[in-house]
């Protein structure tokens, strides 16, 4: 009887002292963003003209063209000014729970069929999962909240758009699996070697300080690899990391599949241009769910920057677990 007791009590001691892993509560939460009070509007700048900053900013900017003078049509081509700017345009929800829409208030649909949850491990192997591994839904918004607001109505290089859901992840099978999902990047073989993965630390340091390394496009940076395009993380060190990174993998396949293109730099000035190796430099992703960073350099990070300090507790139990990220897009525009 004593050794009876014994195992028995072993075995209930194992049950509440295993591995750490997020449980996925059955509510969704969130919030509509606030226009005046969620969005980080000092992430519009630097504003340019050619090389030259009319509006600076503590921010990094990217290369923007040397000419202030710029010139777009044809037959007869119109003169224009080099202008460079950053426009909110996206959004991105990013959770465990299906059909979950943190960026439309928590909403949760039903829509009358099983998708699996997506999780957050941490510890040794339970259930089949590896220690410190996450899987994750992700949504995808067109946002272009400058038009929306009806701000500079007559400024033609703002994004002429309505509020769409553009993409849920639920609904495709590549976002599921990774061998589905080499069909979009089978270049990933490539690029899971020590030394490649090594390379990401200068990625690392380079976004979080400036901007990340566009040649290093398999690398995002301090949260990881850009393969798989999928919500599957093999390097989970938090929800902020992680959830960060599944966004991240969200704007590459984006740009894989040719539903998100190319605005930055000279070849943007005239017009929009595929772009099927993202450069990461023509992004910033601003949390807005579940608390909103409005304020300081770190309001509106590179891809890839370290969330190490400025996004810390910034995710939290049950009600804190879905997040909603507002992508910020680089844009150089020919203004006639």
């Amino acid at each position: 009887m004593p050794r009876r007791l014994a195992l028995f009590l072993a075995l209930i001691g194992l049950i509440f002292a295993g591995p750490a892993t997020a449980q996925v509560p059955s509510r969704c939460t969130g919030s509509f963003i606030n226009p005046v009070t969620d969005v980080c509007w000092g992430c519009l700048f630097p504003l340019s003209v050619g090389s030259m900053k009319i509006w600076g900013s503590s921010r990094a900017d990217t290369d923007n063209p040397d000419f202030p003078l710029c010139a777009c049509g044809s037959p007869i081509p119109r003169i224009g000014v080099a202008m460079g700017f950053w426009e909110p345009v996206r959004l991105i929800d990013v959770t465990t729970k299906p059909f979950c829409f943190p960026n439309l208030g928590g909403i949760k649909l039903n829509p009358g069929f099983a998708v699996g949850n997506g999780y957050v491990s941490q510890g040794s192997q339970i259930g089949g999962r590896g220690q410190n591994t996450a899987k994750y839904h992700v949504h995808y918004y067109v946002y272009p909240l400058l038009t929306w607001l009806e701000l500079l109505t007559d400024f033609l290089c703002f994004e002429k758009s309505s509020f769409d859901i553009a993409y849920v992840t639920e609904l495709d099978p590549t976002w599921q699996d990774d061998a589905l999902t080499t069909i979009l990047n089978p270049e990933a073989a490539l690029f899971s070697s020590p030394i490649a993965q090594a390379a990401c630390a200068a990625d690392c340091v380079a976004a979080t300080t400036r901007l990340p390394l566009d040649q290093l496009f398999w690398c995002a940076g301090c949260n990881g690899s850009m393969y798989p395009m999928n919500g599957n993380i093999g390097a989970n060190v938090g929800m902020e990391q992680s959830g960060r990174l599944a966004a991240e993998h969200m704007l590459y396949k984006m740009h894989r599949e040719a539903l998100a293109w190319g605005t930055m730099g000279s070849k943007g000035l005239c017009g929009k241009y595929l772009m099927p190796v993202l450069k990461k430099q023509q992004y910033r992703l601003q949390m807005v769910n579940p608390a909103p960073m409005v304020s300081g350099r770190e309001a509106c990070s590179p891809v890839g920057a370290s969330t190490i300090l400025p996004h810390s507790g910034r995710v939290y139990p049950v009600v804190g677990e879905d997040m909603g990220f507002l992508v910020w897009r680089k844009r150089n525009c020919c203004v006639m």
